[in-house]
């Protein structure tokens, strides 16, 4: 076991481990430590906790001290140069008539270095802006282009539900999504209906999909027999949130059959509706491919 405390460097930024040494610090304080990057300014995320030695990525750096007054003056001087060099970099980027768009800024704590980051569609030669940029600021240059997700996150906004966006507010690593979390919580496979504004499957899609799949486990399929305290029936829909089935079962009384919604408690699934190999392009079995193959420039 081993002691360390969490910081992340920004806004729902990625925890990095530290050792505290035999100081102790709490959740809301800053701190300077030592990064791969040079000196950084940081905020504990997680106090003092144990972890065992397969959590850590070593070598663990250590924490140089706390923040003082004095540190939290310099971050917001380079906030304002941050702007600045935004200014700057976009001037030059015209001159050179460059086919990339600025996001953002960083300076690191210590000015050691300017990172900017832009997104582009094609491979940048950026030498010479580099050489213009370390002209003006004469310190360490670094371009970084990244993708769609990275620019939205930065960059942040409002969603379709209303809300901040989840990568931008909290979300500290982008999980992997698939169609099939779609398929699973029966949405609509409308590429622009489930995807968010950086035209990629939208993060929140991931967030049931545990619930999803372990309730559609003892929930039967449309098309499925099953045996009712009515009698038998098919399968018309399935409500999974609910864990309640609607069946269509021929009552002994009546001689047309009846749509009657029962809990899965009551039910036995008889026999399971056969699986086609897809092709037939009636049952949304191609529905995977068509969606990789949507043009999400249609989305920007």
């Amino acid at each position: 076991m081993i002691t360390v405390i969490g910081i992340r460097f920004r806004t729902a930024g990625k925890v990095y481990y530290f050792d505290p040494e035999d100081n102790d610090y709490v959740q809301g304080e800053h701190v300077i430590v030592e990064t791969a990057r040079g000196i950084e300014y940081g905020e504990v995320i997680q106090g003092n906790r144990s972890l065992n030695d397969e959590e850590v990525v070593y070598p663990l750096k250590k924490v140089i001290r706390k923040a003082t007054e004095e540190d939290t003056k310099k971050v917001a001087e380079n906030k304002v140069k941050e702007k600045e060099a935004f200014f700057i970099c976009k001037q030059k980027i015209l001159k050179h008539n460059l086919n990339m768009k600025l996001i953002d800024v960083e300076y690191t704590f210590d000015n050691n270095k300017i990172l900017f980051y832009f997104t582009s569609d094609e491979r940048v030669d950026f030498r010479e802006l580099v050489k213009d940029l370390a002209a003006v600021f004469r310190t360490r240059i670094e371009l970084r282009q990244i993708g769609v997700r990275d620019e939205t996150k930065m960059c942040g906004g409002i969603g379709i539900c209303g809300r901040g966006l989840c990568c931008n507010k909290f979300l500290s690593d982008f999980q992997p999504v698939s169609i099939k979390m779609a398929k699973d919580q029966s949405l609509s496979l409308n590429p622009i209906k489930i995807s968010g504004i950086c035209g990629r499957l939208m993060c929140c899609l991931k967030y049931e999909e545990d619930v999803y799949v372990e309730i559609r486990g003892r929930l039967p399929e449309v098309g499925d027999h099953v045996e009712t305290p009515d009698g038998r029936g098919e399968v018309l829909s399935v409500a999974v949130l609910r864990e309640q089935v609607k069946v269509a079962v021929k009552k002994k009384d009546k001689d047309e059959k009846e749509a009657v919604v029962y809990p899965v408690s009551e039910l036995k699934i008889l026999t399971r509706k056969k699986k086609c190999g897809g092709g037939c392009g009636g049952c949304g079995s191609n529905d995977e491919k068509e969606f990789e193959n949507f043009d999400f420039s249609k989305l920007e």
